[in-house]
């Protein structure tokens, strides 16, 4: 583990209500807790392996994948990545659409946030509302069926 992983560990650690957290792996061991909101202890052994962590790519909402026919009529609108789905830019704004809206190409259906990055959901092809599928807040998968929609 690098060093800058251990200090965005401890971020996460300092930013949460865990009072600890322990990770170990094969022969690395890492011990974190706070008190009062400081870290009190870290625990690397010296001869601690190296160990490498892919971080994961950005993805685009142009590459969304495409829509699947649903088995209640219409196409599914699904996500293009894991995040959490939010139906407004801003808790005090109106969604960005409702069941029984018609949206143009490209109009933007809903938000998802992912690694603090707001990633606008957009249509990619005209089409009316017919069901939202998911909660506003909610936590989603990639492939999570977003919205059933109907071509106009």
């Amino acid at each position: 583990m690098t060093f800058e992983e251990i200090k965005e560990l401890i971020g996460v650690l300092d930013n949460s209500s865990l009072a600890s957290i322990k990770i170990q792996k094969d022969d690395f061991y890492i011990n974190l807790s706070k008190n009062g909101g400081k870290i009190t202890q870290v625990a690397v052994p010296a001869a601690a392996p190296k160990t490498t962590i892919q971080q994961p790519q950005a993805v685009q909402a142009e590459e969304a994948p495409a829509p699947v026919a649903s088995k209640s009529g219409g196409e599914i609108i699904t996500s293009p990545m894991v995040g959490t789905f939010y139906k407004s830019p801003s808790p005090d704004s109106p969604a960005f659409v409702k069941v029984g809206d018609t949206v143009k190409e490209g109009q933007a259906l809903a938000i998802i946030e992912a690694m603090k990055i707001m990633n606008e959901i957009e249509a990619e092809f005209s089409c009316k509302i017919l069901e939202i599928l998911v909660k506003d807040g909610q936590v989603i998968e990639y492939d999570t069926p977003l919205f059933r929609v109907e071509k106009v």
